[in-house]
């Protein structure tokens, strides 16, 4: 069974639950999931061995939280090139977080995101069925990515 990886950081539960969601949505197209916030993950050792990776974080002051930022350093060092990826994140105003961390997986780390590009939601579209659809669909698009 092919395994993914979700790592988010959430601030007030949105990004978390966003997270649980697309984790459904994974495992709706057959692959396991593991998930973990950011700052459990210590070095890019604890990267290895997945198939998938989706990494999630809400826009804060118009950019990505510090944290992140340092994971991502982290997700670097781990050589993911070619590996399956998507990235999301919740908001209130603008929403530049997902999009940042959808490029950087794109264009630094080499991987095959999905054609989704990145999920960016709302905060108060995450409690909601629409929110729970598209965060479903998302993983499973990502999970089916495995399959091929």
């Amino acid at each position: 069974m092919r395994k993914v990886l979700i790592v988010y950081f959430s601030r007030t539960g949105k990004t978390e639950k966003m997270a649980q969601y697309i984790a459904e949505g994974v495992r709706m197209a057959g692959c396991s999931v593991e998930m973990s916030t950011v700052s459990k993950i210590a070095s890019d050792a604890e990267l290895i061995g997945y198939d998938g990776y989706i990494f999630g974080c809400p826009t804060y002051h118009k950019d990505m939280t510090n944290n992140m930022k340092q994971f991502l350093f982290i997700a670097e060092r781990a050589n993911l090139v070619g590996k399956v990826g998507g990235a999301f994140g919740s908001h209130t105003h603008s929403g530049e977080a997902a999009p940042m961390i959808y490029d950087t997986m794109q264009h630094v780390f080499k991987m095959d995101t999905t054609t989704l590009g990145p999920l960016n939601m709302s905060e108060a579209m995450v409690g909601t069925d629409e929110g729970l659809k598209a965060c479903q669909h998302y993983g499973r698009a990502v999970g089916e990515m495995l399959a091929d």
